[in-house]
């Protein structure tokens, strides 16, 4: 195989990695998941102790894992056609940028409780979402011409 053709699939590739790990973490938020209740709750209490208001506060804590999950199921589902491949990656970049910000600037940390006992996931959430904004901006680059030249090149083999 050639160099090219590897590169050819690594979109694809890297795609399916984000549809994985979005569609993976539905089940947790869709089901609020003491996981997303911990996140979600420790989110909203943050945002009323920076003085937001408190009834956006609490609706984020209570509905924040059905809204990203949603979000991130929109995602992972444009990440899978070429045509709109790019717009995937740019929602899955900005939702995932949200995660890290939280994970870094908020008291939810990067290594997240994620259970009753306060086991600890060592970072692992934080990892892949690290992985997951990588790999949006990879796809984002390599399909600059496809949103550049106004989606003209989608559908090209490439």
């Amino acid at each position: 195989m050639s160099k090219q053709h590897l590169l050819s699939k690594l979109p694809w590739a890297l795609a399916a990695f984000i549809a994985i790990i979005f569609v993976q973490s539905l089940f947790f938020k869709f089901s609020n998941s003491f996981e997303t209740q911990h996140i979600f709750g420790t989110i909203g209490n943050w945002m009323m102790t920076i003085g937001l208001p408190d009834s956006p506060s609490r609706n984020f804590a209570a509905y924040g894992g059905y809204i990203v999950g949603s979000v991130e199921l929109i995602a992972a589902a444009l990440l899978l056609f070429r045509p709109t491949q790019p717009v995937g990656a740019t929602i899955a970049l900005i939702v995932i940028s949200g995660a890290i910000f939280f994970h870094l600037f908020t008291p939810l940390g990067v290594s997240v409780v994620l259970n009753e006992d306060g086991a600890r996931d060592g970072g692992q959430l934080f990892a892949l979402a690290c992985g997951v904004w990588l790999s949006a901006l990879i796809i984002l680059w390599m399909r600059r011409k496809d949103y550049l030249a106004g989606n003209k090149t989608a559908n090209a083999a490439v």
